[in-house]
């Protein structure tokens, strides 16, 4: 089949756009407002962009109380979701007032960072520390802007529970991350296998 985007023509009962874009890591965003409130969100249009510098970026439909408070404060941390959590990272995408903590909603406990105000996820095996770059609003090929907006920060600091480490490196079939699919399907990585780069 083929489908036009802009006529949306494709048939089916539901968008399979990011269905086809999967899977897609979940950055679990914690944040902090002016007044020191904390904010935790999950974000499935999560990825790192480069590793030197270390740069990661989120995307919001909708300009959120994750996006707002990055810009405020500069700081933020992902915490990622692992197969361990995934019931309290599915209530904290809860639509709440911005008052309420989604750390109290779900009851997950709070561990200070090392290098930046907001606090990380207590029980997530690993958490990136970020510094906030930029925050770019999108644009359609028609000029319009569009109500979503991409976060991008650099990592200054990284938790690893040495629990997921195995003959020196990060063992992801020990942790268990999460990733989102499309409609309201997730998925977990729980086997890899590898490949070597061709020699030329």
């Amino acid at each position: 089949m083929f489908y036009d985007t802009e006529k949306n023509d494709h048939g089916l009962p539901h968008n399979p756009f990011k269905a086809i874009v999967a899977p897609r890591p979940i950055g679990w965003i914690s944040s902090q407002d002016k007044d020191g409130r904390t904010n935790l969100a999950p974000y499935s249009f999560f990825n790192c962009v480069c590793d030197r510098p270390p740069i990661v970026l989120f995307s919001s439909s909708g300009y959120k109380d994750s996006v707002a408070n990055v810009d405020t404060t500069g700081e933020f941390v992902c915490n990622m979701a692992s197969w361990d959590l995934k019931d309290e990272m599915n209530l904290s995408s809860a639509a709440v007032p911005h008052e309420t903590s989604e750390f109290d909603l779900t009851g997950l406990e709070m561990a200070p960072s090392r290098l930046v105000g907001p606090p990380r996820v207590a029980k997530a095996v690993t958490a990136l520390e970020c510094k906030h770059l930029q925050t770019l609003q999108m644009k359609g090929l028609d000029g319009k802007e569009a109500d979503s907006w991409v976060v991008f920060g650099q990592v200054v600091g990284v938790h690893i529970d040495d629990s997921i480490i195995v003959d020196g490196r990060v063992d992801v079939t020990r942790y268990k991350p999460l990733s989102r699919l499309g409609y309201m399907d997730y998925a977990v990585i729980e086997k890899v296998f590898e490949m070597g780069r061709p020699k030329t």
